[in-house]
């Protein structure tokens, strides 16, 4: 087969696996207001994390021992992307909306969605070894159209008029389908031979928990969980809180309530253009000072989103969106490598998988739930919109001093000498 060929058949499965997410992730939680469930955004986003700590796991032994990579990745896009179809036609359907069906009918779809993010990443590695392809160069560019995917289904949203209707639910599970669809027309990935797969221990990344015995791992096993608190509250909770702005005259005809998931892509794209300042950095300031930057710019992605607005103060607001690359990548990747150059080869699966759970897992919940008790006290308990708003600003302000409590304790705490620049 062709290199170029299956370059492109990945790249387009890449596309259509985030931009799957793309459709609702940022706009969720405005629907969710405007339907009447603003003080249960945090739960809907919090179940993305806790299925994210088994369900990967389950569907990757699977994976490994009875259903091929893609297929499995055909039948979970199936599921989740029906089941979503039921979320869009409940909702569309029913009068009154039940907090309890709609909750169920999402948990069961992004209980389904989420190992597939795992799962395409399997089928890429394996297709491009297939082809005798060079992984670390040529995977980067082929998953760098998972976030173009992401981004153009965010745009769709916002230009369809579906952020704040149930609308976002359909776009998400047609997409869902499609990519069902072309999963199976995917090169075959067998499964492991024989006593070669993995178990369930290994899977759920349970091996690497010996290394909380060393003070260095723990230390970073700790503070990824907590650096984890912020990585969800921007998705669910910055488009409503744009919107709420909708709700003085003087805003409600700015570019960014009109359009909150285009100006919020922004976010994306930063993300794109950050991962190739990755090298640059880490070369320059080492791994420990990197993970440190990303702390300190999550301080300035809440805080310039306290101190902005759609109108004079956007510019506050595209400075917020910028920084977010900077937050996002730098600890991910940084504390990945860092991850692969502490532990022994022999857990080294296991110590990522950990990982995973520190930060998506275990830290996006707790992060999602607790941002919505802040959220729920300072903003969802006022009714006068230049309350709610300034509600709004105190939120983010006390998600941007836990950031830099975290980015602080981190500084003095954490020591590593690993690093060239630190030597």
């Amino acid at each position: 087969m062709q290199t170029s060929h299956i370059k492109l058949r990945l790249t387009v499965m890449n596309f259509l696996q985030f931009a799957v997410w793309g459709a609702y992730l940022t706009s969720m939680g405005r629907y969710l207001a405007s339907a009447g469930f603003a003080e249960h955004i945090g739960s809907f986003y919090a179940m993305q994390g806790i299925v994210s700590l088994f369900m990967p796991a389950l569907m990757g032994i699977v994976a490994d021992r009875w259903v091929p990579a893609q297929r499995l990745l055909g039948i979970c896009h199936l599921l989740a992307g029906g089941l979503m179809f039921g979320l869009y036609f409940y909702t569309q359907s029913s009068s009154t909306l039940d907090y309890g069906t709609l909750f169920a009918l999402y948990t069961l779809s992004v209980a389904f969605y989420m190992p597939t993010l795992a799962l395409s990443n399997s089928v890429a590695y394996t297709s491009l070894e297939q082809a005798g392809m060079d992984l670390v160069k040529s995977f980067p560019p082929i998953r760098v159209f998972g976030t173009v995917g992401f981004i153009c289904t965010m745009i769709s949203v916002s230009l369809l008029g579906v952020e704040s209707t149930s609308g976002q639910f359909a776009v998400s599970a047609t997409i869902g389908l499609i990519q069902a669809l072309y999963s199976w027309t995917l090169p075959h990935c067998p499964t492991a031979p024989k006593g070669e797969s993995k178990g369930l221990v290994e899977a759920l990344g349970l091996r690497a928990f010996v290394l909380f015995r060393q003070r260095k791992m723990a230390l970073f096993f700790v503070f990824s969980m907590l650096l984890g608190v912020s990585l969800q509250i921007t998705n669910g909770f910055a488009n409503p809180f744009i919107n709420t702005f909708g709700e003085i005259p003087a805003y409600a005809e700015t570019f960014g309530v009109k359009y909150a998931n285009i100006l919020i892509s922004l976010s994306q794209l930063s993300e794109t253009l950050c991962i190739l300042l990755i090298p640059f950095a880490l070369r320059r300031f080492g791994i420990k000072n990197v993970m440190l930057i990303a702390m300190v710019a999550w301080v300035l992605r809440f805080g310039l989103l306290g101190l902005g607005d759609p109108g004079s103060g956007v510019w506050l607001f595209l400075l917020s969106m910028i920084v977010y690359g900077v937050a996002f990548d730098f600890f991910n990747v940084s504390g990945s490598l860092f991850v692969d150059k502490e532990t022994d080869p022999s857990i080294r699966s296991s110590a990522q998988g950990l990982f995973m759970i520190m930060t998506n897992g275990i830290g996006a919940t707790l992060g999602s739930l607790g941002a919505q008790a802040v959220v729920n006290h300072y903003v969802y308990s006022e009714h006068d919109a230049h309350a709610m708003l300034a509600g709004w600003s105190v939120s983010w302000y006390i998600f941007a001093a836990y950031a830099a409590v975290v980015a602080l304790l981190f500084a003095l705490l954490f020591r590593y000498k690993g690093d060239v620049a630190e030597a």
